[in-house]
């Protein structure tokens, strides 16, 4: 137990020296401490190190292909159809406002639950609110660190 408390002080001692988590992020540490774990684990379950039932322990060799679910067509028109009724019959102009808020709100810190709860009342389409979030947070780029 103490030589984990020591290991675990040292890992802290190690992202405290590079300025904080914050700076340890930007330098992409957590992510080649990630990536580096999961190599060494896949390479310890290759070389049968490491059980992973049904990988390389009590593999069934006999694999039955998948089932493809196909969907027909007219479902997906169906539901554009049912989209486009519920966006003509809303209050658009009521939506425009409310969308307006939660991107004023979100640059913000308040909590936007409430604000999005009120769109999903008004029938705010949860692509309408993610481009909202898009918009003001942007989209998130790895890095590529590794």
């Amino acid at each position: 137990t103490s030589q984990m408390e020591e290991k675990a002080w040292e890992y802290i001692n190690k992202i405290d020296n590079m300025g904080g988590m914050l700076a340890a992020i930007d330098k992409g540490f957590p992510q080649m401490e990630i990536a580096d774990a999961a190599y060494h684990y896949q390479r310890q379950i290759d070389k049968g190190e490491k059980v992973m039932v049904g990988v390389n322990k009590y593999v069934i060799e006999e694999k039955a292909p998948p089932e493809i679910l196909r969907i027909d067509e007219a479902v997906e028109e169906k539901q554009v159809a049912r989209l486009q009724e519920v966006k003509k019959e809303r209050d658009n102009r009521r939506v425009v406002q409310i969308l307006s808020d939660l991107r004023a709100a979100s640059k913000t810190d308040k909590n936007l639950m409430p604000y999005v709860i009120e769109a999903v009342r008004e029938y705010t389409t949860e692509q309408e609110i993610c481009d909202v979030w898009r918009d003001v947070f942007g989209e998130y780029r790895d890095p590529g660190f590794y």
